[in-house]
């Protein structure tokens, strides 16, 4: 792997891919490579909700603070119980070096090496610690809107949402790239986005993990597009899914970073390891790649827009104008490159929420 520092602002590396466009059915070419089964996950998807909130197992050694609003105003900064020990992923949240895949470049002693706004190794005394701390660049993660619940109320969402998608009679996605469920309820068709954080957040876990969703059948999706979410294999389709699953699950105004992803990747344990001290997630990033053009020209979705008079109409927009003004953006085999795929799902869905038209008025129009 190369070593790369990772720059706190949401970047993109050159190159070239391709996408699945939003707004209609995606379309996917074949994955490489594979994964095991996520290590001590288990109950399906209630399982992975539980593990997300907090609702496991009184036993589990996971953090109390995971899953709960952190740091002032909801920012997410550094949690007051997090440890100070070395490395330790839970300890304070800095801007650290990095490799393409977001996997952390430790010094010689074993240490992680923070890096200050200019992108320079900070000098560590003899524990780790920064000399001058002032210099460090803390990441702020964006709240998950998940919280904390009961396990049976768990159980139920997760148990809805698999009846959704098992009862669904067509899956395409919506214009930010979370999915669309058109199914039939009472003989009326009925067509919604699941947009829960919760459940967008469950996803993104398992297709990060075990490249499927539990609980549903492969025979659900066989012979569709998005049959490779019940395949049992890590792809590159599923990577290339994730980021809107993820960009759904938080808070919809705070700009993603790659250190951000790395943190909440390692602390929602997705493919984690464990050098020494040091935790995090190691996630083979080589063969994903995005195309902001391919992804999103033509995608179009209607929203409310001020006319002339000063009166608000819903109106069909075009995505890729009015979001990233016809400006494409390319990037590949990278934790950067997933970092802008996940942006640009954030700024759309950010878009779509602040121009909504409401539910009444859509159905009359």
């Amino acid at each position: 792997m190369i070593a790369l520092p990772l720059d706190t602002a949401s970047a993109a590396g050159q190159g070239s891919g391709s996408g699945q466009q939003r707004g209609q059915g995606a379309g996917g070419g074949h994955g490489q490579g594979g994964s095991d089964a996520a290590h001590g996950r288990s109950g399906g998807l209630g399982g992975i909700f539980r593990d997300i909130t907090g609702a496991a197992d009184e036993d589990s050694d996971r953090p109390d603070w995971a899953g709960e609003k952190g740091g002032k105003a909801g920012a997410g900064a550094k949690p007051e119980t997090a440890g100070s020990k070395r490395g330790d992923v839970f300890g304070d949240l800095w801007v650290i070096l990095r490799d393409e895949d977001g996997v952390p470049i430790l010094t010689p002693e074993g240490f992680v090496q923070p890096l200050d706004a200019d992108g320079n190794p900070i000098p560590l005394d003899e524990e780790g610690h920064p000399v001058d701390e002032t210099l460090t660049v803390e990441v702020e993660l964006g709240r998950l809107n998940v919280g904390r619940a009961p396990t049976k109320v768990l159980d139920r969402r997760a148990d809805e949402v698999i009846a959704l998608l098992s009862g669904a009679t067509a899956l395409a996605l919506d214009p930010a790239g979370r999915l669309l469920v058109t199914s039939v309820v009472d003989g009326v068709e009925t067509t919604k986005t699941i947009d829960s954080p919760l459940e967008n957040l469950a996803i993104y876990v398992a297709l990060m993990t075990t490249g499927s969703i539990p609980g549903l059948t492969p025979e659900t999706l066989a012979g569709t597009e998005f049959d490779f979410m019940v395949d049992g294999q890590l792809t590159v389709e599923d990577l290339e899914a994730a980021p809107a699953f993820l960009a759904a699950a938080t808070d919809k105004t705070g700009v993603f970073t790659a250190d951000e992803i790395a943190y909440i990747d390692a602390f929602l344990g997705i493919q984690t390891t464990t050098v020494g001290d040091v935790t995090y997630s190691d996630i083979e990033y080589a063969d994903f790649s995005y195309d902001r053009s391919d992804t999103f020209t033509g995608v179009t979705t209607t929203v409310l827009i001020q006319q002339t008079d000063g009166s608000w109409l819903p109106t069909e927009v075009n995505i890729y104008e009015v979001v990233f003004d016809n400006v494409d953006l390319t990037a590949s085999g990278s934790l950067e490159a997933f970092t802008a795929a996940a942006e640009d799902a954030r700024l759309v869905i950010e878009y779509i929420h602040e121009y909504a038209v409401p539910v009444d008025q859509l159905a009359a129009n």
